[in-house]
This record gives structure tokens, C-alpha cells and sequence, in this order.
């Protein structure tokens, strides 16, 4: 593995930071707080380039390699992480789905727009009784002509507010498990589909987040992903590739967290000294950097992996999304900690970067699921 990057890819690091603190920072603390999603941030970056990704280039993407998009989210997401979520669905949860199963008709109509920019999607796969039992989903699907019918709910789906299409699932036939999962993308405005938010969350705020229902909703057959039964892996594709998107956006506010403490460590002075003379702060700030060197290895490794079409890397995503997020949350409250105080206050961004990183352990499976997937993967009942 090549631990250097490309004369290229710095260059395109240099410009996506100046970005971000040009663009995204005098900003982020201010919709954060107003729970709006930043619609014209995100366009800003995606003419840029910067949502495009690995999408490739006649559907509308940037056609990057994976080092290089997993390195545009990782510099976004170190001033807002929320940013990088949005530009990190065409090539992730939203759009890999597409670009591997879906008509060239659907990659023109719904792919192209999404990795230009031009609209946003959500992904409605978690339910209320049903999110890491992906195989337990509750919501139906049944065959009517040339339509589909779907009745159920969905929970915990983002950019409710902004997306123009959903890509959901349903079952045909509930006895039948994973094999009966149909996958489909629901125009916004189609008749039968409502959206109920939720507000006052503890992390992601910019994220209108909430409930998708279904009833009679009639859906075009044109409209579903893959064939009859193949929704599961239509999922599975999108949130394998979801969570090297997580996993880099997690890195990205790991880093944050570390660049505030080493500023603040440096100029809080408290006994006649900086607190960064103080052992126990130090201890704190080792801590941080080992996390986020390991961190970075396992998500850069696994973009890497990506790039040599390595097949089936579920452990390995499995493994960057849960120790880079892992790392966040530890990062995040050695933070507060060192700050104080002053770590509760939304004055500093880490109180902010606090409150994300703790979705971050349940976003795309949560960490228990990985600790067992992994687990699992290494004695072969995987």
C-alpha cells in the first residue's frame, strides 16, 4: 500500500480546506443551531466538483478514485461533517446502489442529477422495529399492474426536508426473509408518501430527520432497483460503500477535535503554564493522535482496497466505519474535557462536535453490529 499521496490529490486537499474554511466555517455554528440544512453550501461544493466523487463521469460524477473522494470528505467533514454527509451520498449510500443495479435510464434520470448537485436523495431502509434486523422489515410491497403498492413506515431517514427521491425497500413476502426485499426509488410528491421529522435531536441537527410512511403508494415498475428479491443486496451494496463515507467523515471530526485542543492546550494558560504542559492533557492529546493515525489507516485502506476492485469488503468497512467512529467519540470528550467549561458552551465547536460524534456509533449499523460482523468474518460464519 502506497502511503503518499499524488502531487494531484494535495492539491485538490489544499483547495477543498480553503473551501471549507472559506465557504462552510463562518457558517456551520449558525445552521447548526437553526437545525437548516446549508442547500446553498452543498451546491457551492458540488460546482466544485466536490460531489461527484468516485460517480463516474457520463452519470454526471467526478469519476475520482476512492482515495481521493475519501479524501474531499474528510477535509469537509473537519469543519462540518453534515456537509460531508450530503456530498458523500452520490458515491455512498445513495448512489452506488444505483450506479450497480439500476437501468441506464434510472442512472441518467436519478444518479446524474444527484452527483451534479442539482437534487438530494434520502435512503429509507431503517424502521421502527426494524434497523440492524434489515430482513425484519415490516413494510410491504405488493404487484398491481404495472405499479408496485407499498404500505409501511420508515424511521431515522435524513434530507427529508431537501431529497426529491427516496430510495426504499419493502417485502413482497415476509416469510421469505432477505430473499423477498424489493428496492425502489419514490419520487417526492408521489401520492401515499409522507414525511414526519423530528426535531430536538442530540447530534446531526442540520439533518432533517424523521419518519417516511407509505400507504397505497403506488410506485412504477420502472421505479424499482434490481430484480424482484434482490433488494437486500441492493441495501447491502449501499451501505458497505455508505460506510467508507462515515468512516472518512468521522476521521475528518476527529481531526477537528484535535486541531482545537492542540490550539487551545497551547494558549489556555492555567498555574503559571499552558495547560498542554500539564502530563494528563498530554495523555489526553497521545490518545488522539494514535486514534486518528489508526483511524486513518483503516478508512484510507479500506479507499485504497476499493481502487483495486477488491470484491466483498464488508469486514473491512465494518472495520474503518467502527473504530474511526469510535475514535470520534473519544476525541470528542477528551476535547470537552480539556476545554472545560468552555467545552460546554456552543462558542466552541466542540461542544458540536460532542453531540455528532455520538451518532456517529449508531449511524450505518451500530458498532455492536461491527464488533459482531467482524467477529464473525474472522471465524468463517460469514
Amino acid at each position: 500500500m502506497d502511503f503518499g499521496f499524488t502531487e494531484e490529490q494535495l492539491q485538490i486537499k489544499k483547495a477543498v480546506r480553503e473551501f471549507a474554511l472559506r465557504e462552510i466555517a463562518p457558517y456551520v455554528a449558525e445552521y447548526d443551531r437553526e437545525e437548516r440544512f446549508p442547500v446553498e453550501i452543498v451546491r457551492k461544493a458540488a460546482a466544485h466538483g466536490y460531489m461527484g466523487g468516485v460517480v463516474p463521469v457520463e452519470y454526471g460524477g467526478a469519476g475520482l478514485d476512492h482515495v481521493t473522494y475519501t479524501l474531499i470528505i474528510e477535509e469537509i467533514s473537519r469543519v462540518c461533517q453534515v456537509v460531508g454527509c450530503a456530498l458523500s451520498f452520490p458515491s455512498g449510500l445513495a448512489g452506488s446502489a444505483v450506479l450497480r443495479y439500476g437501468t441506464e435510464e434510472q442512472k441518467q434520470k436519478y444518479l446524474k442529477p444527484l452527483a451534479q448537485g442539482e437534487v438530494f436523495a434520502s435512503v429509507a431502509l431503517t424502521e421502527p422495529g426494524s434497523g440492524t434486523d434489515v430482513a425484519a422489515m415490516r413494510t410491504t410491497c405488493r404487484r398491481d399492474g404495472k405499479y408496485y403498492v407499498l404500505n409501511g413506515a420508515k424511521a431515522w431517514i435524513s434530507f427529508l426536508d431537501v431529497c426529491g427521491w427516496v430510495l426504499t425497500f419493502a417485502t413482497l413476502d415476509r416469510s421469505l426473509g432477505h430473499k423477498g426485499i424489493c428496492a425502489f426509488i419514490v419520487e417526492r410528491g408521489m401520492p401515499g408518501m409522507t414525511f414526519r421529522p423530528y426535531k430536538h435531536k442530540l447530534g446531526f441537527r442540520p439533518l432533517c430527520t424523521g419518519e417516511v410512511l407509505f400507504e397505497d403508494c403506488r410506485v412504477p415498475i420502472e421505479n424499482r432497483i434490481g430484480e424482484e428479491g434482490e433488494g437486500f443486496r441492493v441495501a447491502m451494496c449501499a451501505v458497505e460503500n455508505g460506510r467508507l463515507g462515515v468512516a472518512a467523515r468521522a476521521l475528518g471530526m476527529a481531526q477537528a477535535c484535535l486541531d482545537e485542543v492542540v490550539a487551545y492546550a497551547r494558549e489556555r494558560v492555567v498555574f503559571g503554564q499552558p495547560i498542554g504542559k500539564f502530563q494528563l492533557v498530554q495523555s489526553k492529546i497521545t490518545d488522539m493522535v494514535v486514534g486518528i493515525e489508526s483511524a486513518r489507516y483503516l478508512t484510507y485502506r479500506l479507499a485504497w482496497l476499493k481502487d483495486r476492485g477488491v470484491p466483498d469488503l464488508r469486514r473491512e468497512a465494518s472495520i474503518a466505519k467502527m473504530v474511526a467512529t469510535d475514535v470520534a467519540l473519544m476525541a470528542a470528550t477528551h476535547a470537552v474535557q480539556i476545554f472545560g467549561a468552555y467545552g460546554c458552551s456552543a462558542e466552541y465547536p466542540v461542544s458540536r462536535y460532542y453531540r455528532d460524534a455520538k451518532v456517529f456509533q449508531i449511524v450505518e449499523g451500530v458498532n455492536e453490529l461491527h464488533r459482531v460482523l467482524i467477529a464473525e468474518y474472522t471465524l468463517g460464519y460469514r
